[in-house]
């Protein structure tokens, strides 16, 4: 799977940062330059790929 950054805006203005692809907190990594160049977090929801370590993304991989 690729590693995507998807950033929407709504009409109000507000703007919403999703990863795509990324294990773990490898996501905050790559998205931060653009939250920080967006403005003040104001939420923030933590999908399943999150809770996943890398070793056992690697691993899954290898069984595969």
């Amino acid at each position: 799977m690729s590693k995507t950054i998807e950033i929407t805006v709504l009409p109000n203005g507000q703007t919403k940062v999703e990863t795509k692809g990324f294990i773990g907190s490898e996501c905050r990594q790559a998205s931060q330059f653009i939250e920080k160049a967006l403005g003040q977090q104001t939420d923030e929801v933590l999908k399943a790929e999150f809770h996943q370590s890398v070793s056992r993304q690697q691993s899954v991989r290898e069984g595969g």
